[in-house]
């Protein structure tokens, strides 16, 4: 009983020491963040995920009707063989993937870039139907996991007011 009184009793004075420190949640009220929403024109290369990146960080950031920013995102993509079976057949890709990423405002002031990386996998033991279908979904959760990556790193830029 007295372990949980004082894991209460820490958690309470973490939650205190946060908020001493000065710090401000992403997208509270008033937050800088906020300035990115429906303000950003997304640009991506011509192909199935620059696509389908593209729509989620969208769906993230919002449609921009008069953007004050442009975000350059370039990709960069490869197929790893992750599982063999003893006759030597793949059983299991790794999509692994790299979006670049560059922010600049109106007059091409570069106000941020990056790299942001990460994987998915699929099966490749059913039908060829199956396995076409399983590596088109996996690229779609590829572009889905860099979206949010690039967004978790445009929430921590220190943009001008």
């Amino acid at each position: 009983m007295s372990s949980r009184v004082i894991t209460r009793r820490s958690a309470v004075l973490a939650l205190l020491a946060t908020g001493a420190c000065g710090f401000t949640p992403a997208l509270a009220p008033g937050a800088p963040t906020l300035a990115l929403r429906n303000s950003i024109a997304v640009t991506t290369d011509d192909s199935i995920p620059g696509f389908a990146i593209r729509n989620h960080l969208i769906d993230r950031l919002g449609r921009a009707v008069s953007p004050a920013y442009t975000l350059a995102v370039s990709l960069d993509g490869a197929l790893d063989v992750a599982a063999l079976s003893q006759a030597g057949d793949a059983l299991r890709y790794n999509v692994v993937g790299a979006a670049g990423w560059q922010l600049t405002d109106i007059s091409g002031t570069v106000l941020g870039n990056g790299e942001v990386e990460g994987f998915t996998s699929y099966a490749a033991t059913g039908s060829t139907v199956a396995t076409q279908a399983a590596a088109t979904d996996a690229i779609g959760r590829l572009m889905i996991i860099l979206g949010d990556k690039i967004v978790s790193d445009l929430m921590l830029l220190d943009l001008p007011q």
